[in-house]
């Protein structure tokens, strides 16, 4: 006797019926496919097989399989027995398309560290003020020699930041974002924050960097930085401890604080002038929120609320802040200090990556029972960078100083006695460490910052004084991966 897809099924063998079903309407059965008889002992490579015969797919579609909202990692049977499930149940099973595995695209050297990246294109969320083509996207790059560069995709620099000396950052840049297509924000070791005018030359393929504004208010290094393109704001983190929130209208911003002005240092101290030659104007914030016990590590404003702000600190929280007021309106306190943030917002989660290597899925709202709904296992150093996947509610991917990016769905999850625990599924390794071998615990090739395009693809910065690209291009098998291994 045969089953749908043509595998032989013996006598004695366990089955179970199934109802496959998808959210993807290009994909879907016919409306009156009704259950389907299939041996238990069947994994996801079985069933993916099954899928497209019944689609009668001219070219295969690898597929992922959900029963529960979890990714199916073992044979039916082994599922069924972990769950307490009879065979006799007709298990509703979802598929989707398996993610594309990350393959190498290029890298871009620079002098020194690179801290941060972002990526501008038509899909940038947040930001999409204007079309920008294919092959337009724009990729902007800070470093630790002080200098923001702005690089097409065919790894030319456009623009670099003036130096010191003509408006730009004292000290090594921490943090950088588009604002807009003509607008970009910095931050730095120097303790400032930094609005920039970016315009390009088309004709003759040239763009500028100049000066716009200048931002006091903090007294150490600002670390992280979010921008609000319709409201016109800013947030910081920094190692005074404190959340800054901005204007990015010189109308609409404070006076900077005198005390902290170049100017006034450089009087105070008996040194030399530390201001520019430059006139760039200088204001203060809109506010400085001081909770925090320890520095700030990451903010970012809340997906639909851009008058919420949420806050990660080396002092084991998480705070929610109302902006309106100024005023600290809730905070979770973890087991590890917090040092990377990104949202998931059809899940109501917050990801957070921690010092202990791991990634926590945190619930903000008041409702919430619990502290961590998930916990993210994986890296073998501490997680400092989190971006959420454009094109999927369940996908993110974490850059750690253990020198690898993971890609992670948080669908694919098992249960342990400490709750529930997702793994990775793609690994993203520095392709400068290739050909040296894997360093222990990500020495020389950590990886500082990340940034994922719907567009460009991942995109990483890290030690190794590069920015790298790895995009999904076509179906790529496993084994003939490059710069990504599958978990």
């Amino acid at each position: 006797m045969s089953d749908l897809s043509g595998n032989v099924v013996f006598s004695g063998q366990t089955q179970v019926k199934l109802h496959l079903t998808t959210r993807q309407p290009d994909i879907s059965l016919p409306t009156n496919t009704g259950p389907i008889l299939v041996n238990t002992n069947l994994r996801r490579y079985a069933l993916s097989t099954l899928v497209n015969t019944l689609l009668q797919s001219e070219k295969p579609i690898p597929f992922e399989f959900l029963i529960n909202g979890t990714f199916l990692r073992t044979s039916i049977d082994e599922y069924l027995t972990a769950n307490g499930i009879s065979s006799e149940t007709t298990l509703t099973v979802e598929y989707v398309r398996a993610i594309i595995p990350p393959s190498y695209l290029a890298s871009f050297e620079h002098d020194d560290w690179v801290s941060s990246v972002d990526v501008f294109s038509a899909t940038s969320v947040g930001r999409r003020t204007a079309a920008t083509a294919t092959g337009q996207e724009r990729i902007l790059s800070a470093s630790y020699d002080g200098l923001l560069r702005v690089w097409n995709m065919s790894s030319e620099i456009l623009a670099t930041s003036p130096s010191a000396g003509s408006g730009g950052h004292l000290s090594s840049i921490k943090a950088a974002k588009f604002i807009s297509p003509s607008q970009i924000a910095s931050s730095g070791l120097d303790r400032t924050v930094r609005l920039w005018k970016y315009m390009e030359d088309v004709e003759a393929f040239t763009a500028s960097l100049s000066p716009q504004i200048e931002l006091y208010g903090h007294k150490a290094s600002v670390d992280s930085l979010a921008t609000h393109h319709s409201s016109s704001r800013i947030l910081t983190g920094s190692a005074d401890h404190a959340v800054g929130f901005w204007s990015t209208k010189k109308s609409d911003a404070p006076a900077a604080p005198g005390a902290l002005l170049p100017s006034s240092i450089a009087r105070s101290s008996k040194r030399r002038k530390l201001s520019t030659s430059t006139n760039t104007p200088q204001r203060g914030p809109l506010a400085l929120m001081k909770s925090h016990t320890a520095p700030v590590s990451s903010t970012i404003f809340a997906p639909n609320d851009s008058t919420v702000a949420y806050s990660t600190s080396w002092d084991h929280t998480l705070r929610t802040w109302d902006l309106p007021t100024a005023s600290l309106v809730d905070t979770r306190t973890t087991s590890h200090a917090l040092l990377s943030l990104a949202p998931l917002p059809d899940l109501n989660l917050l990801a957070a990556g921690t010092s202990a290597r791991h990634i926590t899925l945190i619930d903000p709202r008041a409702s919430a029972t619990t502290i961590s709904a998930m916990t993210l296992r994986g890296h073998t150093n501490a997680v400092v960078s989190l971006a959420r996947d454009p094109d999927s509610a369940y996908g993110l991917v974490s850059g750690s100083h253990d020198g690898t990016c993971r890609v992670w769905d948080v669908r694919s999850s098992k249960s342990e006695k400490e709750g529930v625990v997702g793994e990775s599924i793609y690994r993203i390794e520095r392709e400068s460490g290739a050909r040296d071998g894997r360093k222990v615990g990500g020495e020389g090739v950590k990886v500082f910052g990340v940034a994922w395009d719907a567009e460009v693809g991942i995109v990483s910065a890290g030690e190794d004084k590069r920015v790298q690209i790895n995009r999904g291009k076509g179906v790529v098998r496993k084994e003939d991966e490059k710069g990504a291994l599958a978990i």
